[in-house]
């Protein structure tokens, strides 16, 4: 939720599918170590919601959310409190310093090189201090195969590419990384969520709220719902149009702790 056009992200499409978002979330944040009063940077913070939960669950002594999108950290605004703040930053260049845990959760795959943003991650936190990273790794399932045929029937070379096709890793790349990173321990798993949505077409809907705003920023407003119309068409065409229909999303979910 961190990086695309600022202007498409919109808070509201995105909490559309909260409850199933928020697994993840969580489950990432259950393999955290505990930590007194940690020092806490939540990358990718989107609204701020869950940053605010986790804040509160960690005990953190200070937590900072950061997040390109003023749409979403317009939101996030409400939730700053004594200790939790929110800024606006490029997860691809952000440094930071002093930190017992950098958090990021669906947000890294916006940004390339991920080698080198672990590393300031990495460079951020003190000894002993914790690195917790969720993607998305469902690029071959048809909801983004078909985004990105279609993408590329209308627009050509100028097709923005899938960011997660393009710049998620295998699961056994960032075990490496962690590795070469000087993580002591570490925990690498690809984990299959199931999505149960109440039909074939709920699934353009989930994709409008991330992946698709990388067409909305090329397009025009109009040639926009062009484009999600015939999305929808094709894809309820490969799907089937289907009541209750089962989404099955693959995510890459690591932690690393430094010794």
């Amino acid at each position: 939720m961190a990086a695309g056009s600022a202007s498409t992200w919109d808070p509201a499409q995105y909490n559309r599918f909260a409850v199933e978002r928020e697994q993840p979330f969580w489950d990432l944040a259950a393999l955290l170590e505990p930590v007194t009063a940690p020092a806490v940077a939540d990358m990718g913070c989107g609204d701020g919601r869950l940053t605010a939960a986790l804040h509160d669950r960690l005990g953190a002594q200070r937590t900072v959310g950061v997040d390109a999108s003023p749409d979403m950290l317009a939101s996030a605004s409400s939730r700053q409190t004594n200790g939790l703040d929110f800024e606006r930053g490029d997860l691809a260049q952000w440094q930071g310093h002093g930190l017992d845990i950098v958090f990021s959760n669906a947000a890294l795959h916006w940004v390339p090189d991920h080698a080198a943003v672990l590393r300031r991650w990495r460079e951020a936190l003190r000894p002993s201090g914790q690195l917790a990273v969720q993607v998305p790794a469902n690029a071959s399932h048809p909801s983004h195969q078909v985004a990105s045929e279609l993408a590329e029937e209308w627009l050509g070379r100028d097709a923005p590419p899938d960011p997660v096709n393009a710049n998620v890793r295998q699961p056994e790349d960032y075990a490496e990384l962690l590795e070469a990173l000087g993580f002591a321990r570490q925990h690498v798993r690809l984990q299959v969520y199931t999505h149960r949505l109440a039909s074939t077409a709920e699934v353009i809907e989930w994709l409008k709220g991330t992946s698709l705003t990388r067409i909305a920023v090329v397009l025009t407003p109009e040639d926009y719902r062009a484009f999600v119309d015939e999305y929808r068409r094709r894809l309820v065409e490969v799907l089937g149009d289907r009541s209750p229909y089962l989404y099955l999303f693959k995510r890459i979910l690591l932690w690393g702790r430094l010794p």
